[in-house]
């Protein structure tokens, strides 16, 4: 499994023609050239771009492929794929469309779109058709960019990272699946993570502004919850018990009337006590004046009124004690009269309450349907106050309950990852001696990899002597890229070629430079892969080392930035 040729239609561009084993694509510095003259816009991580462009990369609107000069220039990749040699071009004006050649597993098409080529990639490189599950999955971009690693990314800071904003779950899901251990676990442990990150969100909007009002504390919204809910319950139960009675407004209307008939009775009565008090005060009070009285009135006419004739003195008292009479039987009439009117509206008044009695026994007993409707109307309402209640008690014991919860699971996946660990054994092994191997071949004290279980899943690390330079750390990345080349050629599985740009080996010796070459010159040869370098012309090769001709590698093709036409694609941006 090889790349065979990078080309594109761009009149300048120096087309690259690739064989097996060792490939280095050198950038000179010209004789005569200026110290700005670097070499560094000679073309050389332009190449990682073109391979990353041609397996599926995303081509944003930053993209070199999509810039005025290169949009409408196709490029090319004639390389080994799933037994076949194949062809491949992309545009940045047609970027979501990919024209293919040379292969049978389109079945006719010769143009899919980028999303279906990946899919094909990751099938046929890495066995990703048998990959399902929920949550984080390994994608083939992410296992690709192991194999081709990019500068622009920060590709070149950890080994354990393809990219410096690559997230933990996806470094941790895509190594675990190219050492052949159980990935889900990784993909287990960010669903654990997300949960985490919205319950952090949740806590600090809980503590702040009109949020954490709306949930409170479990505590306080337990008993909130349990006396809304006991009166919901009672108001359940007089709605179940609440009878119904149609006529309930006309009843209501007369026992009003009743009342304001009975009142008038009181009043009535009240009116006529006072009469009856009177006149059995002026019976008691009408006594007739003494004869004596009534003789010495009368002479006194006499003598008053000489010239008048008066009626004889027994007509006049006669006369007077009828008049007496008279106004007795009056008083008593009208004192009888109050006293039957009393006793009559007494017996109104007893058959008007006998009445209202009835009316209000049923009215009690009984509603109108205009109150059961409004009972049901406050129920529901109720019923909606309870369940917000509910869900705000929910939240808050989630708020305070989850985070045990996810701790639980933290150190359940932990155990679980050290199981697979333990039954894995074999194949952790092979990855560790992988790289251990191609340290020693570099140093006098080989360096190791580690891979521990933690509580926040597998954590690499890379001990070596030296470590602390940049030099040192660049050479465990090499190390851990020749370990995965080392596994998928035991598997079968993988690329086929590993591309390194210069950026990995700065700050290196030159000695070690040409010591890495030599090693993964010897491993390409033994294993079978491809090793394409991109690298400056400089003290590295100087230095000799028995065994090993750097430049019998080199490719034809030689960059340069010391002239106009020198980069990969034969002009300057």
């Amino acid at each position: 499994l090889m790349i065979h040729r990078i080309f594109s239609s761009l009149a300048g561009f120096k087309n690259l023609d690739f064989h097996s084993g060792l490939n280095v694509l050198i950038a000179q510095k010209e004789a005569g050239a200026s110290d700005k003259q670097t070499r560094n816009r000679a073309g050389k991580s332009s190449l990682v771009e073109i391979i990353h462009f041609l397996t599926g990369a995303d081509a944003g609107k930053e993209s070199l492929f999509r810039s005025s000069t290169l949009a409408d220039e196709t490029f090319g990749l004639t390389f080994d794929f799933g037994g076949e040699t194949i062809t491949t071009e992309r545009s940045g004006k047609e970027k979501s469309k990919i024209h293919v050649e040379g292969t049978t597993f389109l079945k006719g098409k010769d143009r899919i779109s980028n999303s279906e080529w990946m899919t094909l990639l990751g099938e046929k490189m890495f066995g990703l058709h048998s990959v399902s599950g929920e949550g984080r999955t390994p994608t083939f971009r992410s296992l690709f960019s192991y194999f081709v690693r990019r500068q622009s990314s920060g590709a070149f800071t950890t080994p354990e990272k393809q990219a410096g904003m690559q997230q933990t779950y996806d470094f941790q899901v895509a190594l675990l699946y190219l050492l052949g251990l159980d990935w889900k676990i990784a993909a287990d442990w960010q669903v654990v993570r997300d949960k985490e990150k919205t319950l952090k969100e949740l806590r600090k909007a809980a503590q702040q502004g009109v949020f954490g009002t709306m949930i409170g504390k479990a505590a306080d919204l337990r008993t909130q919850v349990t006396v809304a809910e006991a009166r919901l319950k009672e108001m359940r139960t007089r709605l179940a018990d609440f009878r119904v009675l149609p006529e309930y407004t006309v009843l209501e209307k007369e026992a009003d009337d009743l009342t304001r008939q009975i009142n008038d009775i009181a009043n009535a009565n009240v009116i006529d006590a006072g009469a009856i008090r009177d006149l059995e005060a002026a019976v008691h009070s009408e006594v007739p004046p003494p004869l004596n009285e009534l003789e010495a009135i009368y002479a006194e006419a006499g003598v008053s009124l000489p010239s008048i004739a008066l009626r004889r003195y027994d007509d006049v008292r006669v006369f007077h004690e009828s008049i007496v009479r008279n106004r007795r039987e009056y008083l008593y009439g009208e004192l009888e009269a109050a006293k039957n009117r009393v006793l009559a509206r007494d017996r109104e008044k007893q058959q008007l309450d006998a009445r209202r009695a009835k009316i209000m026994s049923l009215l009690r007993s009984h509603g109108a349907l205009e109150q059961y409707s409004k009972l049901q109307a406050e129920a529901s309402r109720k019923e909606a106050e309870v369940e917000a209640l509910r869900q705000r008690f929910i939240a808050a014991e989630q708020l305070e309950g989850t985070k045990n919860e996810l701790d639980i699971e933290r150190n359940r996946l932990t155990r679980r990852l050290r199981r697979d660990f333990d039954e894995e054994e074999e194949t952790l092994s092979a990855a560790i001696l992988a790289f251990e191997e191609t340290s020693e071949r570099l140093y006098e004290s080989a360096g190791s990899m580690v891979i521990d279980s933690t509580t926040n899943g597998p954590a690499f690390s890379f001990p070596m002597q030296g470590s602390r330079s940049k030099g040192i750390k660049n050479m465990q990345i090499f190390c851990f890229d020749m370990m995965l080349m080392r596994l998928c050629a035991s598997r079968g599985s993988g690329p086929g070629f590993l591309v390194h740009d210069s950026h990995l080996f700065d700050g290196v010796d030159g000695r070690q430079v040409i010591s890495a070459l030599k090693v993964g010159a010897e491993m390409a040869e033994e294993l079978g892969f491809q090793y394409i370098v991109t690298m400056n012309e400089d003290d590295a090769f100087k230095e000799k080392i028995e065994g090993f001709e750097i430049r019998n590698h080199v490719l034809p093709v030689v960059l340069t930035d010391a002239k106009e036409d020198g980069g990969l694609f034969g002009f300057r941006f």
